[in-house]
């Protein structure tokens, strides 16, 4: 088997990536170690960057998440029992963000994929990245794949990261975690709400005008079973409160999973024919919503320069692949520890430092400049 392009990971930035290659007329081949029901159904990300959507929209894969996705012109902050709203396209000159479930981009994606692109290959583990050969398994038999360049979308626990000799890695881990859950319940919101109390982060998101995604601060090592729905509930209350008239919806819960907090940067993000792309590159804390968005704007960049080479031949592109794509991803490493160390209670937290946490949260809702670069980093950087 040969490809001008093997793509390793069925996420959406390998799925994107592959269809950004067949409209340039770029041949490609996405091996996926899971199966299509797995990879269709993972729980993610949900808010989607400005630039997102226009990448999405100018690969015609937008058709489902401009019927469905839930435009948003900002957030609501909330501390102090006071709630503060940020205008996003008045502080951007227009810029805004939509909701729009990961799990729901992957399976637009791979419906275009399997219609009218090249090879989607489901449950086929890659199991090693030769200069110019990567070798899977499929059915129990071991394949060889041929190709001129390898994309690497397949996360931080794939192979593709450590096929990169001598990388750097620059990590941080957080003393607190997530717990997360989907509710089959109407947004109690408008706009997506942080948080911040002297109980800890709180977050409430949503998925679809019928179901809510919300998260409470917990520690470490929490097991979900020891929260049961009626403590989240209390809890989410107790978080959100402020002094107005504003109650949150209740109804059943149908997930919980606790997500680690945690920053992580390998460098470079390119090796001979190796690119990396996504969490195989770099990881942030949730609290941002930088993760997906940072890996489309990687095969963003990486799907222009491929055609470029392809087009003229030149390598230049590619060449500088790996440094544009870490300026972004510096930046979006500093916003997203900015928002988790400015809205959760660390363990070991002092009066002082509660004290810093509010000051700068009321210079967000006082000040125009203030609010216009957190409205920036948050809807997207071009």
């Amino acid at each position: 088997m040969f490809a001008t392009v093997a793509i390793v990971g069925a996420g959406p930035a390998g799925l994107l990536l592959a269809r950004m290659l067949h409209n340039a007329g770029i041949d490609s081949i996405v091996l996926e170690h899971r199966d299509r029901a797995y990879v269709e159904h993972r729980q993610r990300a949900g808010m989607l960057e400005q630039g997102t959507v226009d990448a999405l929209r100018a690969c015609g894969a937008a058709g489902r998440l401009d019927r469905e996705g839930l435009v948003h012109h900002g957030i609501e902050l909330r501390f102090d029992r006071q709630s503060h709203h940020l205008d996003f396209p008045a502080l951007t000159g227009g810029r805004s963000v939509m909701i729009y479930a990961q799990t729901e981009i992957v399976k637009d994606l791979v419906a275009l994929q399997l219609a009218e692109g090249g090879p989607l290959l489901f449950e086929a583990e890659a199991i090693s990245i030769e200069d110019d050969m990567l070798t899977f398994v499929r059915d129990g038999v071991e394949e060889k794949l041929g190709f001129d360049f390898v994309v690497g979308c397949d996360g931080f626990h794939g192979i593709s990261r450590a096929a990169i000799p001598g990388a750097r890695v620059y990590e941080r881990d957080y003393p607190y975690s997530w717990l997360g859950i989907l509710a089959d319940v109407p947004p109690s919101c408008e706009e997506l709400i942080y948080a911040h109390s002297d109980r800890g982060f709180a977050l409430h998101s949503m998925r679809s005008p019928t179901v809510s995604r919300l998260y409470l601060q917990v520690p470490n090592d929490t097991d979900p079973d020891d929260w049961p729905d009626d403590r989240i509930w209390d809890e989410l209350d107790a978080r959100f409160a402020i002094d107005a008239d504003w109650k949150l919806m209740r109804g059943p819960i149908t997930q919980k999973s606790v997500t680690p907090m945690r920053s992580f940067v390998t460098e470079p993000m390119r090796h001979g024919r190796l690119f990396l792309a996504g969490d195989a590159a770099h990881i942030v804390p949730p609290t941002g919503a930088k993760g997906l968005n940072l890996a489309i704007a990687d095969v963003v960049t990486l799907a222009r320069a491929l055609q470029h080479w392809f087009t003229t031949g030149s390598p230049d592109l590619l060449n500088t692949y790996s440094d544009a794509c870490l300026r972004r991803v510096w930046r979006a490493e500093h916003f997203s520890y900015f928002m988790t160390t400015l809205l959760h209670r660390a363990p070991d937290q002092t009066p002082f430092d509660t004290r810093l946490q509010l000051s700068q949260l009321h210079r967000i809702a006082d000040s125009r400049h203030a609010a216009a670069e957190l409205a920036e980093n948050y809807a997207g950087l071009p």
